[in-house]
């Protein structure tokens, strides 16, 4: 264990290799630009779900300022990584400092990781957290019917855990995760630059969205949560002072346009504009009938389209599906792909493969042929 009661901080250094977080996060960031990649670094910060954590996050923002133009780096479940306090007794929120470090530099985007109350699978490459979570939980009923904790070896040779979870309204902790999500999104003033997610499944599965949307939108709807929650949280949290209401215009830029743009496929996803891929989802909802102290049919709309069109088919109507199609698998394809460096270096990873690895370099890759429908990203 290193840093701050556990777990790697961003200057520790990294034995036996003798360098640190910062310098791989900063290293991959300029690689990044170099090699003109259509998206950012997506960056899991140090000290995942450690109360303290929000300071790591932020050094690590600070760390990447002034490489390069424009926004140079994605903060992923931001939610799990903004957490003030000394220990889990004085968990606090740190929302505000990472919120007005994102509205005064251009070059970070985050997304929420906002969790939902309610039963999750939790899952992630992270084991040693999973292990840890699984010994946080209790251990007899009536508290946790079932207490499991599953590891595996999955992934470029990571070790993965899954531990099913249960985030409760009247727990502390999980009552201040619930108000931090939604401060990220209604703090971070440019919806361009923070997505709504509930890092799935960890948060929450992705079917909740249409109740986050719904607290975005509607103060009322948020007011309707918290007076159920652990009283407590109140006076940890800065929810309950924020007064911000989403439009609809917010919404689709944060769960449509930005993330498209951040990913670097605008051309053709996030907008209706000439050359789009046609995918739409039309929702049963009257602008301008729209209230936000009526939040009910905001859920009711977005939780079931009334027509779904993929490609510029009707892929879903009415809760039907009516036909299948298969989207396309993007993926970046370089210049310098074809020329002598790519080669020097994958002769030295199938080296590192023979030597380290279960598997062989060549059952490892994805080539072209196995994919239905191909859709190369050319950049350099």
């Amino acid at each position: 264990s290193q840093g701050r009661g556990y777990g790697l901080d961003l200057d520790d250094q990294i034995p036996p290799r003798g360098i640190t977080p910062r310098d791989i996060v900063v290293g991959l960031c300029k690689v990044n630009q170099m090699l003109k990649l259509p998206h950012t670094i997506h960056v899991h910060c140090n000290r995942l779900g450690i109360p303290g954590n929000y300071t790591t996050t932020l050094e690590t923002m600070k760390a990447l300022s002034g490489i390069g133009d424009g926004k140079n780096m994605h903060v992923t479940h931001a939610q799990f990584n903004s957490y003030a306090g000394e220990d889990w007794a004085t968990l606090g929120t740190g929302t505000d400092r990472i919120a007005k470090y994102v509205n005064l530099h251009k070059h970070i985007s985050l997304d929420m990781g906002q969790i939902v109350f309610g039963g999750v699978t939790t899952m992630t490459a992270d084991a040693p957290f999973e292990f840890a979570l699984f010994h946080m939980l209790p251990r007899h009923p009536p508290y946790t019917p079932v207490r499991k904790w599953a590891g595996g070896e999955v992934g470029m040779e990571s070790a993965s855990g899954v531990v099913p979870f249960m985030y409760k309204k009247s727990v502390l902790v999980n009552a201040i995760q619930w108000c931090i999500g939604l401060e990220l999104a209604l703090q971070v003033e440019d919806p361009w630059s923070v997505i709504m997610t509930t890092d799935h499944p960890n948060g929450g599965p992705f079917t909740r969205y249409p109740w986050i949307i719904a607290w975005l939108m509607s103060k009322k709807a948020r007011e309707g949560v918290l007076e159920k929650i652990n009283r407590r949280a109140h006076g940890r949290a800065i929810l309950p002072t924020l007064d911000r209401e989403y439009s609809l215009y917010d919404v689709a830029i944060s769960t449509r346009a930005a993330p498209a743009t951040l990913l670097g496929l605008e051309r053709t996803k996030g907008h209706l504009g000439p050359g789009a891929d046609a995918d739409i989802a039309v929702y049963n909802i009257d602008p301008n009938r729209l209230v936000a102290e009526d939040y009910e049919p905001i859920i009711r709309a977005f939780r079931y389209a009334s027509c779904t069109i993929k490609g510029g088919e009707v892929v879903v109507k009415d809760g039907k599906v009516v036909k299948t199609t298969y989207g396309k698998t993007f993926y970046v394809k370089h210049d310098w792909l074809e020329g002598e460096l790519v080669k020097d270096v994958q002769k030295e990873v199938k080296e590192k493969f023979k030597e380290w690895y279960t598997v062989q370099m060549d059952n490892y890759v994805v080539g072209e042929h196995e994919l239905r429908n191909p859709a190369p990203m050319r950049v350099g």
